[in-house]
Parts: structure tokens; sequence; C-alpha cells
């Protein structure tokens, strides 16, 4: 088992890896909309979706995949009124099928952010 660690997404803001590869599969931790760069979270539910899903590339490519390797997706909104536009952003970041996938609505996430997008991928 190794644990996967890229500058290229934000770093853990806890006691966790942002993901764990166990050589057939990788299971990463939840996204959120936060540039790596500046650690700030990006402006709006449009824009907080796009970079989630950006981080979730950067932490899947270090592991040597890519988001066509995605089996299962959950997808956490602060308010299901956003699901239209998650779910319309979502579909443009996934190529050739989608994976399956849970949507659900949270009362909050971390740094107040609107989206937290995490994955299971194979190889």
């Amino acid at each position: 088992m190794t644990h996967v660690s890229t500058p290229n997404a934000p770093a853990a803001l806890g006691p966790y890896s942002q993901a764990v590869d166990t050589g057939s599969t990788v299971y990463c931790s939840g996204q959120l909309g936060l540039d790596p760069a500046t650690g700030n979270l990006a402006e709006g539910v449009q824009a907080q979706t796009h970079q989630a899903l950006k981080n979730l590339q950067a932490v899947l490519n270090e592991a040597g995949l890519s988001l066509d390797n995605v089996v299962k997706t959950t997808v956490f909104v602060q308010d299901l009124a956003d699901f239209g536009t998650v779910n319309e952003i979502y579909g443009t970041y996934f190529h050739g099928g989608f994976p399956a996938r849970s949507c659900v609505q949270i009362a909050a996430l971390p740094k107040n952010a609107l989206v937290e997008i995490e994955c299971i991928a194979v190889r």
C-alpha cells in the first residue's frame, strides 16, 4: 500500500492522505475547490466544482491514473439546489462512460466549501 501525495493538489487538511494506492485500486480523499498554489477556496459553486475535479485529476495523475480510471465518485454539496450546476460541470470531465456516483447534501464542508468530490479508481 502506498500513500499518494502531490503538490499539484491541496495538502490534506487533517490526518489523512490525498489518496491510498493498493496496487489495483486508488482511493482518493475528498477534494474541495481549493487552489493548491494559494490554499484559497475558489469563488462560487462553478469554480469550486472545476477546481475540485482538477485536484482529483492531479492526485490520480500522481498515481499514474486519470479520471478515465474512476469507477465510483461521491459528490457532497452544501445546497442540493446546486446539483444541476455541479452535474453539468462534472459531466464534462469524464469521457468514455461515467462512473457510478452518489450525490448528497450535507450541513457543512471544511472551509465552508460548497462542493467536495471523492473517488475510487482502478488500474
